[in-house]
């Protein structure tokens, strides 16, 4: 069995996890798992917390075969569909959110990538929102290259997310209408241009805590510091409508694991926190240190002031990480 103080103490010293020494974190007792993550996202990143919020800023009708996702238009799923919201609505909903003490917010929209014309209209609410905000923007437009990009850094985003959602292995099983690499190089081009980069994935899919693993790995190469943990909810008429819930004790364990591979990241709670009974407190005590607080994008999601009123409780301070 592995030795988890000796484990966590190599992390600690500055040396990486192996993917062996991974694996066998999936049967390590798990108090003591987590409460060894906790100790190693104490030492990395002390008890900064990053949280941020995020718009639909266009929704549905996606043309993507995503099967976990309500916005596709191949499922037949109860969500409002409407085009790139105007300027005004999304720097409202900005100022909503700084107000309220988040200090990060994210621009996401459906489709497969964004259009130039649409790229040049959200441009011009990112340049609004840095005048009139002054909130860090995160943007999620698909699959964009280094000149889209380019201009998004100009207008004032600082980060871009795309998460790779599921293992390499496991991505054919999940989408067929763009590739793993094809995320892989959206991140890269990101990164070119002067962007920060966010991604992920989603845990319930089917996948197992190898794929979960394996996407980690994924993730440390490309030196991604930001990283969303999901947990599927699934949304009827989906193709994975019927998938089991993982159980709490299993999702904290993917936090604890995530820890000990990306010590030093921001793991952020994302979609599917609000099914947790704690709404994620265990995981925050398991190496978690990020969330995305208010709705998601087609579901509910956690408030603001209740997200506020954890972070005090647990000893955590609302700070921007990971820049």
């Amino acid at each position: 069995m592995v030795d988890l103080i000796t484990l966590k103490n190599k992390i600690i010293g500055g040396e990486k996890i192996s993917r062996t020494e991974a694996t066998e974190l999936i049967n390590a007792p798990l108090e003591e798992l987590c409460k060894c993550a906790d100790e190693i996202r104490k030492h990395f990143c002390k008890d900064g917390f990053d949280i941020c919020t995020i718009i639909n800023g266009k929704c549905g009708r996606c043309s993507e075969d995503c099967k976990f996702c309500a916005q596709s238009a191949r499922y037949k799923t109860m969500i409002e569909e409407y085009p790139l919201l105007d300027t005004d609505e999304i720097v409202r909903q900005a100022k909503y959110n700084a107000e309220r003490g988040v200090l990060r917010y994210s621009i996401v929209t459906s489709g497969k990538m964004l259009s130039d014309s649409d790229v040049d209209k959200v441009c011009e609410s990112i340049k609004a929102i840095k005048s009139e905000v002054g909130i860090e923007v995160c943007v999620s437009f698909g699959l964009l290259g280094v000149e889209q990009f380019k201009k998004i850094k100009a207008a004032g985003a600082s980060r871009v997310h795309c998460n790779l959602e599921a293992s390499r292995n496991f991505f054919p099983s999940v989408c067929s209408t763009h590739t793993y690499d094809m995320k892989i190089e959206t991140l890269k081009s990101a990164r070119l241009a002067g962007l920060s980069i966010c991604s992920g994935g989603i845990m319930g899919l089917g996948e197992t805590m190898e794929d979960r693993i394996d996407m980690a790995f994924d993730l440390c190469e490309l030196a991604v510091k930001s990283v969303p943990i999901n947990f599927l909810n699934p949304i009827e008429g989906t193709p994975f409508e019927h998938n089991a819930p993982l159980s709490d004790d299993e999702k904290r364990r993917i936090v604890a694991i995530y820890r000990f591979i990306l010590p030093d990241a921001s793991i952020r709670l994302a979609g599917g926190r609000g099914l947790i009974a704690d709404k994620g407190e265990g995981c925050f005590r398991s190496g978690a240190n990020a969330a995305i607080s208010g709705d998601m994008l087609t579901t509910s999601g956690i408030t603001i002031e209740t997200d506020m009123n954890m972070l005090k409780k647990l000893g955590f301070k609302a700070e921007l990480w990971n820049e």
